[in-house]
């Protein structure tokens, strides 16, 4: 099964297509950003993260896309834009009729590290031991987005 693991932002939507096997075992097939300029309107950035995206979905064909759910917000700035993005990428997955499973960041660290306020580092590091990975994720939001693909991985096992 294809798994495709989405962390919403504006700036940056973080992306990650893991595989997860019978056995348990999950291995990455490819992850990154969506970036977007900030100079350009909310709609234009709207619409490159919904070109990207379906871009992945062609590419890879997912049987599920797993999105990290914003339940709480400590930058009230950031909070809009974000649900945007994350509105976006529901939008898509509708329109290409792929289930999606919503994981909040509490449930991907506990899933991942085992303690819900574990640290970016931590992620970064249990995503990369949990795949096999040979080289670190350079970015935080991909390792984030792998995460939540692997949730969404057991969560629907």
């Amino acid at each position: 099964m294809i798994i495709l693991g989405v962390d919403p932002g504006t700036a940056t939507t973080g992306f990650g297509v893991i595989r997860k096997e019978k056995d348990r075992k999950f291995t990455s097939i490819t992850y990154g950003c969506i970036l977007t300029d900030p100079k350009a309107c909310p709609g234009d950035r709207l619409k490159k993260i919904a070109d990207e995206l379906e871009k992945i979905i062609k590419k890879y064909s997912p049987a599920l896309i797993a999105v990290e759910n914003i339940y709480f917000f400590k930058n009230l700035k950031t909070v809009i834009p974000v649900s945007q993005a994350r509105g976006v990428i529901l939008l898509t997955a509708a329109k290409k009729k792929i289930p999606v499973c919503d994981i909040t960041p509490l449930q991907m660290k506990m899933a991942i590290v085992g303690y819900g306020r574990a640290e970016k580092k931590q992620v970064q590091r249990m995503v990369e031991t949990l795949l096999d990975l040979k080289k670190p994720i350079k970015s935080d939001d991909a390792a984030d987005a792998l995460g939540i693909a692997i949730c969404g991985g057991l969560k629907n096992y």
